[in-house]
């Protein structure tokens, strides 16, 4: 009669427990490194439903689904994290409460930068797919603006609002073409939002374009009017950091907002590929010293003026957005002080 045979070990379970996620340990040298620097800053991510920041966020590895609704406040707990892009808001309108459940989920120095929904942001109406159908009738309205986003993320979020991004989808050619008009409509849009300051002290209203033709001084003085910032989009659509600075220049003294969304080999059109070659997201695939170092002046140049800087990291910057995070830290930290 044959011995019987060992049972194969069963492979590990990502872990289901619905209602809590736990942070990772804390690593003393991200302490130490947070404590560092300015509080003037705010570092954060893209999102976090990822099961790939195991053991660097989050104690192990987790579902997607279970981070998505109960993630934030481990993310929160995390020594370089003291804010969070609210990617979500653009495919779909959040509520005050969904807002206010956010809220109560981070402690009372956390600030969020929300992307406002495409319902007012995208000049052309999609399909699933992301093809174009028609005109979108409500591009840049702003009562729709007030109601589906502004007072929602004021009712729900109150004083941890950071920043509200109006991120403009690439602009049809025709709207383009007559740039005076295009920016006045946007400054419109914007001098009609209710003010931020009275229940959000740290709150900015921040506009991200995806056209490079809007990088001009006539953007910049609507900008100013109206009490607006530019948010830098780093991001293959749009020339490399130097030259955006430009805008950050005309816009001095004021706040720095930045999203460094995609790493630039990938091409303007390049989420998939960078989503295909990146993940799990637990690792730097593509390092890209060259902006890290450039967002680190920037960042260094704005704190130390005691403006706030609301940063934000995809993983598809570099391949695993908490471990670019630590490197862009560490970058800030090791620049010279200023003379003097």
């Amino acid at each position: 009669m044959a011995s019987p045979q060992p049972e194969a070990e069963a492979p590990a379970k990502k872990k289901s427990r619905g209602a809590t996620v736990a942070p990772a340990p804390t690593d003393p040298a991200l302490v130490d490194l947070a404590s560092a620097l300015s509080p003037n800053l705010r570092l954060g991510t893209s999102s976090w439903s990822y099961p790939g920041w195991a053991n660097l966020v989050w104690d192990g590895e987790y579902a997607e689904t279970v981070l998505s609704k109960n993630g934030l406040s481990a993310l929160a707990q995390h020594p370089l994290f003291r804010t969070v892009s609210l990617d979500r808001n653009f495919y779909r309108a959040l509520t005050a409460s969904q807002y206010a459940r956010y809220a109560a989920m981070v402690p009372a120095d956390f600030r969020f930068v929300v992307k406002a929904p495409s319902l007012v942001t995208d000049a052309t109406v999609r399909d699933e797919s992301g093809r174009g159908t028609q005109a979108n009738p409500v591009f840049l309205n702003s009562e729709i603006a007030i109601q589906e986003f502004v007072q929602p993320a004021l009712e729900g979020l109150g004083d941890r609002i950071g920043a509200l991004v109006f991120q403009l989808s690439p602009i049809p050619s025709q709207l383009l073409a007559d740039q005076p008009a295009l920016l006045t409509r946007i400054g419109e849009m914007l001098e009609a939002l209710p003010g931020l300051k009275q229940t959000a002290p740290d709150a900015v209203i921040a506009v991200e374009v995806r056209d490079p033709q809007l990088l001009c001084p006539a953007f910049a003085d609507m900008l100013r009017s109206v009490g607006a910032t530019f948010c830098m989009g780093l991001h293959a659509k749009m020339p490399p950091i130097e030259d955006q600075l430009p805008m950050l220049r005309a816009l001095w003294p004021g706040p720095l907002v930045c999203r460094w969304n995609l790493h630039r080999r990938h091409g303007r059109f390049g989420y998939e590929d960078a989503e295909k070659l990146y993940g799990p997201f637990d690792k730097i695939v593509d390092p890209d010293p060259e902006t890290r170092a450039a967002l680190a002046k920037v960042i260094a140049g704005t704190t130390r003026a005691g403006q706030n800087a609301f940063v934000t990291v995809s993983n598809n910057a570099e391949g695993c957005a908490p471990l670019t995070i630590a490197s862009l830290a560490r970058d800030i930290v090791d620049l010279p002080s200023r003379p003097g």
